[in-house]
């Protein structure tokens, strides 16, 4: 196994970096297939959310792996690599895969614990296999990452703090009033209508607006989302969410219904920004002249929940009087100075921590142990079959030196030949791979192979059917057995 990621995040770079690299439109497939153009990457994919970037290979070199890999992000984000580099973190094999499944459980995430993730990495190796530049080391990775998260979350109380990034916004938000009662009654315009603009619409309706606006470029998209908010809601016996009016307007009327809006979310895929200070300005003006009749819209601050990367909102709103505005900056500062104190909830969100920690670490030995038995695999069918080469031409030797033997006779000696090879073999095989099941055990296949004097050849044609399987592309070489494991780029 020869993983490679290198990557940047809210843990490593500031918000005005991350901004400037994040992968807009088809960016994340280009870089995908041009990681697998390059010399040092066998398999490709990448992790591209609103607070990190990470590019996973299959490299045969660690140190060409790490020039290139880090060349690519900095050429398809349009960061510098000079100013790139001091913010980018490497990983490589077992440290890569403990770092993604650290991920997948929300233990690297801004709002440790949050869930969302998991649909991100689904993603990731969708567009992976998409793509064909997930073979079977990175199928196999993804998939189990997705479990370990799975499994984080039903066996531990991690999701007692797992809020997603929406939630811990509108909290924000909300300041010391539950979100329920802070958010009941008012209008809303939520801009897009992605996993994460729909993800903020969901947790708007539940939360008891009276009136939610999606604004999306492409108006079905936003309609489909109107239309299922407003059937779920339609529904239910809450009292506080059956008047929901949902309704879907084209982007380009997003600042008519500005002045209408008490509570803003924004989070679109745009290159620049979707509502500048102007604007906004502008809608506060027209809000305090004509307020809505029969709601609360007119009264109190405007509420911006800015979760793109780049921004969608200016970051001048800041500055403006009548607005509040949270954005990924801000949320990250909020994340990182928890308001609560230490005390009984803080312990037992440790100790969750605590115990997906292990669950990771048991995973990530069970992966590797797994790979590196796979990893032999290919010699020992290479020898087991040089040992059926070897009885087939002795058996035919025998035939020629004693033509007289009759069938039931040949069968037999066949048979006892083969019991005998399979027996001498047997312990060999069995513990070859017990043996490379553990920690530097890939040496064992190298023994094996000068032990037998094994083909080479023989052993790489087992590779190349074994990597045709669906999912997988060859393999072209190993890392270098001594390169670091893990560290800054």
């Amino acid at each position: 196994m020869s993983l490679l990621v290198v990557g940047l995040s809210h843990r490593s770079a500031p918000v005005s970096v991350l901004e400037r690299a994040a992968l807009v439109g088809d960016e994340a497939a280009k870089l995908v297939q041009d990681t697998l153009a390059a010399e040092p990457a066998t398999e490709a994919a990448v992790l591209a959310t609103c607070n990190r970037i990470e590019l996973y290979a299959d490299v045969d070199k660690f140190h060409a792996g790490v020039a290139e890999l880090s060349t690519l992000i900095s050429q398809h984000t349009g960061v510098g690599l000079d100013e790139l580099t001091p913010y980018l973190y490497v990983h490589y094999e077992d440290r890569a895969v403990h770092h993604l499944f650290s991920v997948a459980c929300g233990l690297d995430s801004m709002v440790v614990g949050e869930g969302q993730i998991l649909g991100q990495i689904k993603d990731a190796l969708a567009l992976g296999q998409q793509l064909h530049s997930a073979g079977r080391m990175l199928n196999d990775l993804f998939q189990q990452a997705l479990r370990v998260g799975k499994r984080a979350h039903s066996e531990t109380g991690i999701d007692k703090a797992g809020q997603s990034l929406v939630t811990f916004g509108l909290e924000q938000l909300a300041g010391p009033e539950p979100v329920a009662e802070w958010a009941a009654g008012k209008r809303a315009l939520v801009i897009g209508a992605g996993s994460m603009s729909s993800l903020a619409a969901a947790t708007l309706a539940r939360a008891g607006v009276a009136e939610l606006v999606i604004a999306n470029r492409t108006l079905e998209r936003a309609l489909r989302l109107a239309e299922s908010l407003a059937e779920q809601h339609a529904a239910t016996d809450t009292v506080r969410v059956a008047g929901l009016v949902a309704r879907a307007v084209p982007r380009d009327r997003v600042t008519a219904e500005l002045p209408h809006a008490d509570i803003v979310v924004s989070c679109t895929g745009a290159t620049g920004l979707v509502l500048t200070a102007d604007e906004l300005r502008t809608a506060l003006a027209q809000r305090a002249a004509c307020p809505p009749a029969g709601g609360p819209g007119g009264e109190g601050e405007v509420a911006l929940l800015d979760l793109a990367m780049p921004r969608d909102i200016d970051a001048a709103a800041h500055r403006v009087e009548g607005l509040a505005l949270v954005d990924i900056e801000s949320l990250a500062e909020a994340a990182a100075t928890p308001a609560d104190g230490p005390g009984p909830a803080a312990g037992a969100m440790a100790a969750d921590v605590d115990q997906v920690r292990a669950i990771v670490s048991a995973e990530v030995a069970a992966f590797g142990a797994a790979q590196r038995a796979a990893h032999i695999t290919p010699t020992v069918v290479a020898l087991r079959t040089m040992a059926a080469d070897v009885v087939a031409g002795e058996v035919a030797r025998l035939e020629g030196r004693l033509p007289d033997l009759d069938d039931k006779q040949r069968s037999e000696i066949t048979q006892t030949v083969r019991r005998v090879v399979d027996k001498l073999l047997h312990a060999p095989t069995v513990r070859v791979k017990e043996l490379a099941s553990t920690p530097g055990g890939a040496g064992y296949a190298d023994a094996l192979r000068e032990l037998f004097d094994l083909d080479p050849q023989a052993v790489a044609a087992v590779s190349r059917a074994d990597a045709g399987a669906p999912g997988a592309v060859p393999a072209r070489g190993t890392a270098e057995p001594n390169d670091p494991k893990g560290g800054r780029a």
